[in-house]
């Protein structure tokens, strides 16, 4: 071989190397922000050479697009979730009345997919019952569902709110105002998704408080049963508001009977 042919081989081989993807370069690990839309609804993405097993010891594999996809449609899912469950608590979806996943899901500009994901959640929930071959009906609790829902909470959180009365330092209580302004806040609004929100928020504050958690995530799901139309929500925020004012002032007969009044 002549020291030309020598020369032409190293440069061919020298732009072959430089054709390749630099490590830690966009083209090498698909920056999310260069990815098309269909990538990140789920559908397969261009693998590049080097995350096909071609990589070096010293490169790590290239991120896979199909783990971003699913970080991407749970974020959906969770969006979905939270403004389906302010439809319902607001009446907005009727109470008795049967939706459709496709339908919902052009009201909310997604796919079905992520809809039907949130409305099985709510079905575990029993907030809708699955109707086969057409979709979610909307629970209707009856007068006696709803009186046996309020027994349940009080079981639970009245004697935690008890305990905290005789044993929480009066001053841990002052943490818990601003959520009890909320509720009040709230309620004047007239604003029912906004007055559940601030009404979990409130009661996850105060049980937080005796650092069980099981407790707090027990009574939260039971708060999202609630159903707050034609409740007196101004009348409710001020139990909160009578229910701090007695415990910051350690009135243990005075927290008895806002605890019974709220609860019963």
């Amino acid at each position: 071989m002549n020291g030309g042919e020598g020369d032409d081989r190293v440069n061919k081989a020298g732009q072959q190397a430089g054709a390749r993807p630099a490590h830690g370069s966009a083209a090498a690990f698909g920056v999310p922000g260069q990815r098309s839309a269909a990538a990140w609804a789920g559908a397969p993405v261009p693998v590049p050479e080097q995350s096909r097993g071609e990589h070096t010891y010293s490169e790590p594999p290239a991120p896979r697009a199909a783990v971003r996809g699913r970080v991407e449609r749970t974020s959906v899912r969770g969006q979905v979730l939270d403004a389906l469950r302010a439809a319902l608590v607001s009446g907005e979806l009727a109470p008795g009345e049967v939706y459709s996943a496709p339908v919902l899901g052009e009201r909310f500009g997604v796919s079905a997919t992520p809809v039907r994901e949130a409305m099985q959640q709510l079905a575990g929930e029993g907030a809708v019952e699955v109707v086969p071959n057409r979709g979610f009906r909307v629970a209707e609790r009856s007068a006696r569902e709803r009186a046996e829902l309020a027994e349940v909470r009080g079981l639970v959180e009245a004697p935690i709110v008890l305990r905290l009365a005789r044993t929480l330092p009066a001053g841990r209580w002052a943490a818990v105002r601003p959520r009890a302004q909320d509720t009040v806040d709230a309620a004047a609004s007239g604003d029912l998704a906004r007055y559940a929100d601030a009404d979990r928020a409130f009661h996850r504050a105060v049980l937080s408080l005796a650092g069980n958690e099981q407790l707090v995530r027990v009574a939260d799901d039971l708060r999202r049963r609630v159903v707050w139309a034609g409740c007196d929500l101004a009348a409710d925020a001020a139990q909160h508001v009578a229910l701090l004012d007695a415990l910051e002032a350690e009135d243990l007969a005075g927290v008895s009977a806002v605890v019974r009044q709220h609860f019963g």
